[in-house]
């Protein structure tokens, strides 16, 4: 029986692979592009709060191109409903039998956005789908696609018809980041890239779902020596100690904080994780999942970003 070929060490990374293309289409913005394959690797999934036209859509629908998997965007509403996004089964009189008609969310890459538009009874639909990649309606469990990866979108300065999301949803996106509006140089070169048609039009696919997968081996692989680990436990406990901080980070948020940790290793070509990955993905892995006393809403995640800064500047950072 044939023995699978050893991998070629020579080969480049897939972060080396899929970042060049994602720079295309999403220009100027290399740290966005980090925080979406560190979480594509760590099986997570991330929420974007940033206001229209930045590029989110463009991110989520690159990085489905460059992999050559499915894509669907769902744009939530108020009168969405579960079924609409999940899926129905459908009788067929002739037979007497009910057919399974899945919903968007059976893709490969989904973005959701503007998630918080959609009443707490559609939001709350999704955290089995976010949590163990499969959906239960009428008592039949439907297994996703594989690999599965949600980007999800809020704006965060508009909150008129919108419906916060509860802190067990938040717990289920990996990072919580923004993208940003780009620098004068950077968008004079967007505007010109736009004229002869949407860059991301010309992208084709440099790797596949198998190589997701393999990356999501590989990352659990990762080294984390004992100092570093002490570290990023250290910051976990502070968000329990802090006086500001209602809600601390809880244990699920530690490991979904070491998780993201070793995918930034991968990302950035190792296989050992630095204390710098811990610091860097500390405010968007736990800011969006502690509560901080006397702000609410969105702007309480804002706060609990410039809280945990505070912290981090306290802490010792191990050698």
């Amino acid at each position: 029986m044939n023995q699978p070929a050893a991998p070629d060490p020579s080969a480049p990374r897939l972060a080396d692979r899929l970042r060049p293309p994602l720079a295309r289409a999403l220009l100027g913005k290399p740290d966005a592009i980090d925080a979406l394959l560190t979480t594509l690797f760590a099986g997570g999934h991330l929420l974007l709060e940033d206001v229209p036209g930045v590029g989110k859509t463009m991110l989520a629908k690159a990085l489905a191109r460059c992999l050559d998997l499915s894509f669907h965007r769902i744009q939530f509403t108020a009168d969405l409903l579960p079924a609409d996004l999940l899926g129905v089964a459908v009788l067929q009189p002739e037979k007497g039998t009910f057919d399974w008609k899945p919903g968007p969310i059976f893709a490969h890459v989904v973005l959701a956005d503007e998630l918080n538009r959609t009443p707490p009874r559609t939001q709350s639909s999704l955290l089995e789908a976010l949590e163990d990649g499969r959906v239960s309606v009428d008592g039949a469990v439907h297994p996703l696609p594989q690999p599965f990866f949600v980007v999800a979108t809020q704006n965060p300065v508009e909150f008129a018809g919108t419906y916060p999301l509860p802190e067990s949803e938040l717990d289920r996106f990996l990072l919580c980041t923004s993208i940003g509006h780009p620098d004068r140089a950077t968008e004079r070169r967007i505007v010109e890239a736009h004229r002869s048609g949407a860059p991301i039009d010309a992208l084709q696919p440099v790797a596949s779902g198998a190589d997701v997968l393999a990356e999501r081996a590989a990352v659990a692989k990762v080294r984390v020596e004992s100092s570093v680990l002490e570290y990023l436990l250290d910051i976990v406990e502070a968000t329990r100690r802090d006086g500001r901080i209602r809600l601390g980070a809880s244990p699920r948020a530690a490991i979904a904080f070491e998780r993201a940790a070793r995918a930034r290793a991968r990302v950035r070509g190792r296989d050992f994780v630095v204390p710098e990955d811990v610091k860097e993905l500390a405010i968007p892995v736990l800011a969006h999942r502690i509560v901080v006393s006397g702000a609410g809403g969105d702007g309480g995640r804002a706060h609990a970003a410039r809280v945990l800064a505070e912290l981090l500047e306290r802490l010792a950072v191990p050698a």
